[in-house]
């Protein structure tokens, strides 16, 4: 017996952040968007607790208890008095250390799809409460849709949106380090006041319109600057994207993966050739939004 669970990468449509915390977090306005890039999480029952995966980027994954899978997989099983006996297996299809919550969707499926093959019942609160303890992304990734995140992100609230939203998004080699990119921004912002972060009114109204052309103009990133400071190739790649006709280029979330909003799929194909040719980065993938948060895909027989 296995339970499968999908669930998708994100885009930060806006990241606003406010200066360190004494806790060394930062207060973020942080609006995500999910796209349709997806990680699979299967749970079978096991001996003990072990993960594998599979897929581009695998090898960069930590099998142990520090990937957020098996800590989802431990959370809950500690909160319901049971070992967490898992095989849990990844099939990685959203890049590995991209900005993307890679991670923090896998820590999602995993615990979504614990639930459901031990039968816990958890509560959807109970689910987000576990999910915040494990990172600030994860319980964006249970959720889905389109949401602001307050606090360090983990507070969210749903946004309307009014149509659906086409991306193209260029891989860089090599990861980057959120916590580098944090490090790199407190530096950059050493001595100045950093306002306290609030979501785009204009921002929010042009996801509710469905409007690509809004939302390109109001499309910002406060950890871009420090993004470019640590990686200052992205900025090719970001001119490259931009000369091939996007509406709109950033760095998503802490990087090194850029973003790109287009028009319509026509275009995201164009951009997407533009930019593999344009040798700027490894690989360019192609995705829209909104789409639903992790979603169990079934159950059946376990993987090997």
């Amino acid at each position: 017996m296995s339970v499968t669970v999908r669930v998708p990468a994100k885009v930060n449509v806006q990241l606003a952040v406010g200066g360190a915390r004494p806790d060394g977090f930062h207060d973020l306005a942080n609006v995500f968007l999910a796209v349709g890039l997806y990680d699979e999480v299967t749970v079978s029952p096991a001996d003990t607790l072990r993960v594998t995966c599979e897929g581009p980027g695998a090898s960069q994954v930590p099998l142990d208890r520090t990937n957020l899978a098996a800590r989802a997989a431990e959370k809950l099983a500690a909160r319901y008095g049971r070992p967490a006996d898992v095989h849990v297996h990844i099939a990685k299809d959203i890049p590995v250390a991209g900005g993307m919550a890679g991670g923090s969707a896998d820590g999602a499926g995993a615990l979504l799809a614990c639930d459901a093959l031990w039968g816990t019942g958890a509560s959807r609160e109970e689910l987000l409460d576990i999910c915040a303890e494990l990172g600030s992304d994860v319980p964006f990734s249970l959720v889905g849709g389109a949401a602001l995140g307050t606090g360090r992100g983990e507070k969210l609230r749903t946004l309307e949106t009014g149509g659906t939203f086409h991306w193209v998004f260029a891989v860089a080699d090599g990861g980057l380090s959120t916590p580098a990119v944090y490090g790199e921004f407190d530096r950059l912002n050493e001595g100045v006041e950093v306002p306290a972060p609030v979501a785009s009114t204009r921002l929010l109204d042009a996801l509710a319109a469905g409007d690509p052309d809004a939302l390109a103009a109001a499309l910002t990133n406060d950890l871009q600057p420090a993004a470019l400071s640590l990686r200052p190739s992205l900025a090719r790649t970001l001119d490259a994207g931009t000369a091939a006709g996007a509406l709109a280029a950033l760095v998503s979330g802490s990087g090194p993966t850029t973003a790109f909003l287009v028009r319509d799929a026509e275009s995201a194909a164009t951009t997407a050739e533009a930019l593999l040719a344009s040798r700027t980065c490894r690989t360019a993938r192609v995705a829209a939004g909104p789409v639903p948060g992790a979603t169990v895909l079934g159950s059946g027989t376990a993987p090997h």
